[in-house]
This record gives C-alpha cells, sequence and structure tokens, in this order.
C-alpha cells in the first residue's frame, strides 16, 4: 500500500463547507504538517468556518482566487508547498442551469490554472483532485450495484460537466506529464458549517422559522448523506493512503428520498409533514438517483462511522446555536435560489463580525495574507443595478419609475435591440446585475399598424429580442423579458367562460395578427435560452386612467366594445412582481396576469360605479367587430397558477382592479 507523508499542504477554497472541515482534522491533527488555505472567499464561503485553526501556527489563510497563474506559481514556490488538496468549486447545480460559464470558469479554468502551476513548478508529490458522484450521471432506480470507479461518465447538467471535464484535465496531466494526481468523487455530504442553498440545512432553518419545506418535484429522487466529519476523515485516509493514479468513490450505500429527509427534519421539529412540505416545480434535469460503490475506499482502511439519526440531530443542535452564522440568507432559502448571478461574497471575518474592510484590506493576524485587489467586492449583498430597455414605451417607463421609488440603482440601454455591438457596449457601460426587456413593437396605434409593417415587427419582435437574449447570456446575465400572451384563443378545450385557462406549456393557437405571430415566434426560440424571464402579460391595465394606452381608457373611448371575459395584467400590482422576480433569479415563461378572467362589460361598470355615474356603452359582437378592424384580436384565459404559487398575496383580477385603480380614482360626489 502506498503512503504518502506531506511537508506543505495547500488546500484550496477551505473556507467552504468540506473542506474546512478537512483543514481543520489536519491541522489538529498534525501539528507538524504547515496548512495553507487559498479561498477567494466567494457567496458560500465563510472565514468563521475555520475559527477552529485560527491560532494554530501551522496554518496560513490567503485570500485569492485560483484562476490567477501567478498567485498560485508564488505560493507554490513561496510556501514549498508539496502536496495540494482541490476543493474549491461552484458546486450548486441550480446556479448552473443560469450562469454556467461561471461554472466553466471556475472548475474547469480554475483547475487547469493550478496543473499547470504543477506542472511548472515540478515539486508536487500529490495532486488531491475533488469531484462528485454527479459526474456519472443518473443511477437507475433498480441498480444494486453502484458507480465502481471505473463506470463511465455521463454528466447531465453543467455544474457535473464542468466537474467532468476538470477530471479530464487532471487525468492528462497525470498521463502527460507524470503529475502525482488522485481523484475523489463523493456524495451528498451535510453537518454544520454548510451554507443553506443545499437541502438540509435550508430545511433545518426554514423550519426553525416554521416555514414551510419545499421540494421539487415529487420528492422521489434519491440521494446519499456523509456526515462531514466522516468525509474528512476520508479525505485523511486517501491523502497519506491513496494510489496516485487512482479515482476513490467516497460513499455510502444508505440512502433516502428527500421526501424521507424532509418528514425526517419535521419529526425533529415537531412538525406535521403534511403540513409543513409543499411540492414547487422540478428544475430542469433532476437526477433521480446516484448511487457508488464504495469498496475501494474501505480497503484502504476508511469506514463511515456517524448514523444518519446522529448526524442529523448534531446538525439540528450546530443550527440552532449558530442561526446567523452565514448573515441574511433570504435568498438561499427560496424553492429555486439563484445565489450567483450576484457575483462577490460577504468576507466574514474571524472574529464573527460581517463587516465591510477596504479593497486592500490585509488582516493584522501574522499568519493571515490577503493580496490587495482593485476588484474586491466585500459587501453583503452587492447592489442591484437594472439595465432597462423600452425607455419610450409604458412598461418602460413605469419600470424606471419603480426603480427609483425602491431605490434600485438603473440606466435606460442607448442600443437597439438589433445592433448587437450596442448592447455588448450597454452592458460593458452599465455592469447591470440583471436586464429588463420592455421594448417591443406593438402597433401605433394599434396591432393593425403590423400588418403593413411586417418586417420591422419583425426586426424588433424577434431578432432584437433574440440578439439581447443571447448578449446577455453571454455576460451570464439573467433577462426578464415582458412579452404577450395575446397568443391563444379560446378553443375546445379551453371554452369561453369555463375557467379552464391556457397554461405556461400549452402551445399557442391564436394566428390572427402578425404582431401575435412573431409574439408565439420569439417566444418558442427563447425557450433555448435559460437566462431568460418571460412574462406573458394581457390587456395591460394601471392607476394612471389618463394613459391612452390603459385598457380601460381605450375601451371608455370607443364607440362600441365587444364583451368577451379575458385575462388582464394590473401593471401596479405585477410589475413590482416582476422586479422581485427578478430578485429571485426567476426563469421560464410565466402567465404574467392577476387569477381569474374579467369582462368588457364589467370593467365599464366599474367604471360607471367609481369613476362617471353617467357613463353609457354599447356593445358590438365580433363579427361587427371585424368590419372596423384590420386583424382579429385575442381573447383567452390564461392559468396565472404557477405566478400565484410563487407569489400567494397575487390578487385576482376583480380584486386587484378595486384595489389598484378603481379605489384610488373614485369619484366622491
Amino acid at each position: 500500500m502506498a503512503t504518502h507523508t506531506p511537508k506543505n499542504i495547500l488546500i484550496t477554497g477551505a473556507a467552504g463547507f468540506i473542506a474546512s472541515h478537512v483543514a481543520n482534522r489536519l491541522i489538529r491533527n498534525y501539528p507538524q504538517y504547515k496548512i495553507v488555505v487559498l479561498d477567494k472567499l466567494d457567496y458560500c464561503s465563510n472565514l468563521k468556518n475555520l475559527i477552529p485553526s485560527k491560532s494554530s501556527p501551522n496554518f496560513k489563510f490567503v485570500k485569492g482566487d485560483i484562476g490567477s497563474a501567478d498567485l498560485v506559481n508564488y505560493l507554490l514556490i513561496t510556501e514549498s508547498i508539496d502536496t495540494i488538496m482541490h476543493f474549491a468549486a461552484q458546486t450548486h447545480v441550480d446556479n448552473s442551469f443560469g450562469n454556467s460559464f461561471e461554472f466553466t470558469k471556475n472548475n474547469i479554468y480554475g483547475t487547469h490554472v493550478l496543473l499547470e502551476a504543477c506542472k511548472v513548478t515540478g515539486q508536487i508529490k500529490r495532486f488531491i483532485h475533488v469531484s462528485t458522484d454527479e459526474v456519472y450521471g443518473e443511477t437507475d432506480e433498480d441498480a444494486v450495484v453502484g458507480n465502481h470507479e471505473a463506470s463511465q461518465l455521463l454528466p447531465t447538467n453543467p455544474y457535473s460537466a464542468t466537474k467532468a471535464g476538470a477530471e479530464m484535465l487532471v487525468m492528462a496531466y497525470g498521463r502527460s506529464y507524470g503529475l502525482p494526481v488522485i481523484t475523489t468523487r463523493g456524495n451528498n455530504v451535510y453537518g454544520p458549517n454548510q451554507f443553506p442553498e443545499k437541502l438540509i440545512p435550508k430545511f433545518i432553518l426554514l423550519a426553525m422559522q416554521g416555514k414551510p419545506l419545499p421540494i421539487h418535484g415529487d420528492g422521489s429522487n434519491v440521494r446519499s448523506y456523509l456526515y462531514c466529519e466522516d468525509v474528512a476523515e476520508a479525505f485523511e485516509v486517501i491523502l497519506h493512503k491513496g494510489e496516485v493514479g487512482h479515482v476513490y468513490n467516497i460513499g455510502t450505500k444508505k440512502e433516502r428520498r428527500v421526501i424521507d429527509v424532509a418528514k425526517d427534519i419535521c419529526r425533529l421539529f415537531k412538525m406535521d409533514p403534511e403540513t409543513s412540505i409543499k411540492f414547487v416545480e422540478n428544475r430542469p434535469f433532476n437526477d433521480q438517483r446516484y448511487f457508488l460503490d464504495d469498496e475501494k475506499l474501505k480497503i484502504l482502511g476508511w469506514s463511515e462511522r456517524t448514523t444518519w439519526e446522529e448526524g442529523l440531530k448534531k446538525t439540528m443542535d450546530w443550527y440552532i446555536n449558530n442561526p446567523d452564522w452565514w448573515g441574511d440568507v433570504s435568498g438561499a432559502l427560496l424553492p429555486h435560489p439563484r445565489m450567483l448571478m450576484m457575483p462577490g461574497g460577504l468576507e466574514r471575518h474571524f472574529d464573527g463580525s460581517d463587516e465591510e474592510k477596504p479593497p486592500s484590506y490585509v488582516s493584522t493576524n501574522t499568519r493571515m495574507v490577503v493580496p490587495t485587489s482593485k476588484n474586491v467586492n466585500s459587501s453583503q449583498k452587492p447592489a442591484l443595478k437594472f439595465l432597462l430597455y423600452g425607455r419610450t414605451g409604458w412598461i418602460g417607463g413605469l419600470l424606471g419609475k419603480l426603480c427609483e421609488k425602491q431605490e434600485i440603482p438603473y440606466e435606460y440601454g442607448k442600443g437597439r435591440l438589433e445592433d448587437r455591438s450596442s448592447l455588448v457596449a450597454d452592458i460593458q457601460n452599465v455592469k447591470p446585475t440583471h436586464i429588463f426587456n420592455a421594448a417591443g413593437v406593438t402597433g401605433r396605434p394599434n396591432v393593425d399598424w403590423c400588418e403593413s409593417h411586417k418586417t420591422e415587427t419583425i426586426r424588433t419582435n424577434v431578432a432584437g429580442t433574440l440578439t439581447l437574449a443571447d448578449v446577455s447570456r453571454e455576460h451570464g446575465i439573467l433577462m426578464i423579458n415582458y412579452a404577450t400572451g395575446c397568443i391563444f384563443e379560446y378553443d375546445e378545450a379551453h371554452p369561453e367562460g369555463s375557467g379552464i385557462g391556457f397554461k405556461e406549456e400549452d402551445k399557442p393557437n391564436f394566428i390572427g395578427s402578425f404582431y401575435s405571430k412573431t409574439k408565439a415566434m420569439v417566444e418558442e426560440l427563447l425557450k433555448e435560452y435559460d437566462n431568460v424571464c418571460t412574462l406573458r402579460v394581457r390587456m395591460p391595465i394601471s392607476s394612471d386612467l389618463s394613459n391612452p394606452r390603459n385598457f380601460i381608457t381605450k375601451i371608455s373611448r370607443y364607440n362600441k366594445v365587444v364583451n368577451i371575459p379575458n385575462s388582464m395584467t394590473i401593471l401596479d400590482e405585477l410589475l413590482p412582481i416582476s422586479i422581485e422576480m427578478a430578485k429571485r433569479n426567476l426563469r421560464g415563461i410565466w402567465n404574467f396576469t392577476n387569477p381569474g378572467a374579467v369582462s368588457h362589460n364589467e370593467i365599464l361598470e366599474m367604471y360607471r360605479d367609481y369613476i362617471d355615474p353617467s357613463f353609457k356603452w354599447t356593445n358590438f359582437n365580433l363579427e361587427e367587430q371585424a368590419k372596423v378592424i384590420i386583424a382579429p384580436r385575442s381573447n383567452n384565459e390564461m392559468d396565472a397558477s404557477k405566478l400565484k404559487n410563487e407569489f400567494p398575496e397575487l390578487l385576482s383580477i376583480k380584486e386587484s382592479l378595486i384595489k389598484y385603480v378603481f379605489e384610488p380614482n373614485k369619484k366622491t360626489a
């Protein structure tokens, strides 16, 4: 059996969860080893995780990025590093769907920089690369034998794909340059200090607040969980006894369904699982099961020590005793967190304070080295900054006013949507966290204009919107796109007055107007962009009854109106929700209407009762309407239950009309 006795170990990412337990264990058990920690202190890192090692003479912390070749080379040489344990990585799968380039940069490029530095310096005796069980892809539900170390790699999401890519580089450097590499692939780990975007700490913190536990899909997904101290011991064994060129699974045969994990946590908190668990939309690809064969590591002498019940109780007790360890983590506790879209993390200090330091802060601790950087952002919640398109439009104008009201910095884009270079220039100048697209051609004064201006309509509504989505994705930025629900019409499956609305996944069935055709076309194409949140607005209404674009203002000025129930969007209520959706980094297609439907006559009756008691109007039918318009109009009811589930306070269309439009404008006698 191979043995290795290190002298000077570099541990990357050791202010994070697993690596901090490994670092603290090695510093405690091996005072003769010098441990140098390199961590850039991203959102899921916390210097407090290393408090047990703070006063040890064999410990040094360096703040820096593994992507900096100069820094890595400098450390290897000046600290005489002979062993690297490479944990640093972006690891949250949900984030990888929305900002996959960041994962490529950290997980592949960062690993490549480390490997190249090892090759150049020629002094490394062990390079332990920490990978994940997810590189194997999904295990068959009925498999009785787990993936062994020689199994094929079949990653299914951007996160696991970058980890598999990094593994290939590690293997290549081992073969091409004789680098003494060892790779580990581990199951899920849980325990104290874990950032609460992960399932178990998230559920514990939510349970502590008496809030429901959100489960993706039906909760049948199976995972294997190892307690952090057992995993730290596994790395201790692999460090000393692992064979160069080999891969080691760090796993457990004990599997648990996500729903059972939630129920166990409910029991610990004496909560009723029936009322405390809520099922939410599944993530884009949620592997059903990862199952590992862990025999190879057992042969080295490692075995799991902590039972599930014991580990879960220890973890719960730790979070109860340290509720503020991570500061404000409300964003991570959402059903579908997207922390990564907000660059920069909280620099938490050894004394537990969460204060801001100047960019070139160097700790007074003699063993703390923090290289100065011009681009360090050490604030807890980096400021939002919105880039808005559609300045001259109704929604675009209202968005600017909302940003001012909420004190959110914003700028309107100067570029034209169809001009890619001008959009890139906007992003480089503004440096936004989110982009809002309220630009588009609806027609002047109405959609009939589009029938005779088809190329202009395509240029903005299709080509322009796609270009903005593509440029946004290139820069890792979420785009909120205000679209339309005027792509449906009542049919046999969705009859008028039935209350059966069109859902987000339904195929558009209205092609009466060229405007609607372009909107349906671009919506279909935008499904390929994982950074876009499409909001289907319908017949928008606001409290400003003097605005000619307001649906109420329009129909109150018509000589005759049809009388058909429709879904509608009360902007006063829903536009602030769209800003909240950006903060939550939601994506995909959303029916952006108030629940329910309301007819033209019902609105005009309210107008008469609240605004003008003498108001009268005349109805006509669709055949009569067709004689005075060029393009047919869309009439439909949309199912807003997805939006209502995310925002339970959302009012029905009639309640919202009264609260936001008619009550504020009520004429008193």
